[in-house]
């Protein structure tokens, strides 16, 4: 069982302890999870009740037109349900020969969003309270409107300047030409119309209705070749998760196309290590976090895609005596520059919510980059995601961009358990940081037996895949950091909360109650009863 206390960092959120938890990354969203668990509703309802306030309270990253994962522990076992879609099928390799590499915005990104069918698969299961009722707020809010959160207010203008000129995006999230500021109400008639029409066909008329035939003609009508097909073609995939033991806990995630295998693969390599005997926060425990990160990503990027397409079995990425291997290749006295290894063949937002009864949900869905792709469906406010982007142009490659194919996708839900019982639910949000968040809260938990709020708030440091740069936040102490760099890391500081380190959501088990946690990095909260 996890131990409570205070963080010992710098930070200024308590963690909340009851018996029936949420914790989201804006405040409106983790209070409808609430309204939903106080209705008598599951761990599921409240946080699928979250998850669609949240398309309407921090639409900077994510919407209704966006991809999904999560793992729920049921009080006997785990599920693992993937709700991210394929490439339209007119997505013939000849249609990016045009570009250099794979564009961020505009129809070329656009794959068909799972995330509604996720939320429909995720209530028809694990769901008590009417599909219907769980979109009450989110419509609520949309409708009335809300006034915009301090974060999310920060970075909108940043963001919508990357795809203000795409069509629908000024009308949908301007307000008279600018951003909203602080405080100010912001409403989204188009987005609530959308999300009733969602609760009352319990997602159907996104896929073979009203809501299709609207994304479907936007598409046409301004250079996408999205079709019916494709959409009636998507489907959630309800699979087994992968997992890796480290230390006395168990880590499990999604199996590719997603980043979380990548988590899995640095754990095997840092276990090779005694961290603890390094000490809490030390150079040294960065460092070979780091490196095995490096050695992960190396693999990830090489070898990891569609499962239909991979070439490596995942058994083999993840077999010790390989990861092994791979351990042995991190020099303690300098940063690495890995090729990836030769294995045998064979924008985002996350929740987490828990209920009386044992059940424990980690949720995370995602328009991606920078509101997605900037396509925002007129009169509906459906942001359309650029999960698209993460194709690759290499000739050969699993990752290639090709028709009705999955791309790799970098959100990932956490789970952990010991000797088979559950210890928490987590996610880290923010693209390449998620996998290296799951690296770094693993470790504090396996290596230093650090409480939840700690494990949170503790310094972070995000290793650049493109360019091998360690950023680290500012909170962490400047010797460590000079250390790190004095052993070749190209090192950059970054103020504590920066974009670069996302955003977590823990929720533990402590006894017969939870200890949820909200990063204090966001305007996020954990509220329980």
């Amino acid at each position: 069982m996890m131990t409570v206390s205070a963080s010992r960092y710098p930070m200024a959120r308590i963690p909340v302890l009851a018996s029936n938890v949420v914790a989201a990354s804006q405040p409106l969203a983790a209070q409808a999870g609430l309204r939903m668990l106080l209705a008598g509703g599951s761990a599921v309802d409240a946080a699928l009740a979250a998850a669609a306030t949240l398309t309407v309270v921090e639409p900077i990253m994510n919407g209704i037109g966006g991809d999904l994962y999560a793992i729920v522990w049921d009080g006997e076992r785990l599920h693992a349900l993937n709700s991210t879609g394929a490439s339209p099928a007119a997505w013939h390799r000849s249609r990016f020969d045009k570009y250099d590499q794979m564009p961020m915005k505009g129809w070329d990104t656009v794959t068909v969003p799972g995330q509604v069918a996720g939320w429909r698969a995720l209530s028809k299961r694990f769901g008590k309270l009417p599909f219907q009722q769980l979109f009450g707020p989110a419509v609520d809010y949309a409708e009335r409107g809300f006034p915009v959160s301090p974060f999310v207010a920060s970075v909108w203008s940043e963001l919508a300047a990357l795809v203000s000129d795409q069509p629908g995006f000024a009308k949908t999230f301007l307000i008279d030409g600018r951003p909203p500021v602080a405080g100010e109400v912001w409403r989204a008639p188009g987005h609530a119309r959308a999300l009733q029409a969602i609760a009352e066909t319990e997602g159907e008329s996104f896929y073979r209705g009203a809501l299709a035939e609207a994304i479907v003609s936007f598409s046409e009508r301004t250079g996408g070749c999205l079709s019916l097909d494709d959409f009636a073609a998507h489907e959630p995939i309800w699979c087994e998760p992968l997992s890796l033991q480290y230390r006395d806990y168990t880590l499990h995630e999604l199996p590719p196309n997603g980043f979380g295998i990548a988590a899995l693969m640095a754990l095997g390599i840092l276990e090779h290590f005694d961290v603890r005997a390094m000490g809490r926060d030390s150079a040294d425990a960065y460092h070979v976090q780091i490196e095995a990160m490096r050695l992960a990503f190396a693999d990830l990027y090489k070898h990891v895609s569609d499962p239909r397409s991979m070439r490596v079995p995942v058994t083999s990425l993840l077999d010790r005596d390989y990861l092994a291997q791979r351990a042995r290749l991190i020099d303690l006295r300098r940063a690495g520059a890995p090729a990836p290894g030769k294995p045998r063949l064979g924008g985002t937002v996350y929740l987490t919510a828990a209920d009386a009864s044992g059940m424990m949900v980690s949720l995370i869905q995602s328009n991606y980059w920078a509101f997605g792709s900037g396509l925002v469906v007129p009169d509906l406010g459906i942001a359309l995601h650029n999960r698209g982007s993460n194709f690759t142009l290499e000739r050969g490659h699993p990752n290639e961009v090709g028709p009705r194919k999955a791309p790799l996708h970098t959100i990932i839900p956490g789970f952990v358990t010991r000797h088979c019982a559950p210890v928490m639910s987590f996610g880290v949000m923010g693209g390449a940081m998620q996998t290296q968040g799951h690296l770094q809260f693993l470790s504090r938990l396996g290596d230093f037996d650090q409480e939840p709020q700690s494990i949170c708030d503790a310094p972070r440091f995000m290793l650049s895949p493109s360019d091998g740069v360690v950023n680290v936040e500012a909170h962490m102490p400047r010797d460590v950091a000079d250390l790190l760099a004095a052993r070749g890391h190209c090192m950059q500081t970054l103020p504590t909360g920066h974009l670069t380190f996302g955003s977590a959501q823990l929720i533990s088990r402590v006894g017969n109650n939870y200890c949820a946690v909200s990063d204090p990095r966001r305007d996020g909260i954990a509220a329980g009863f």
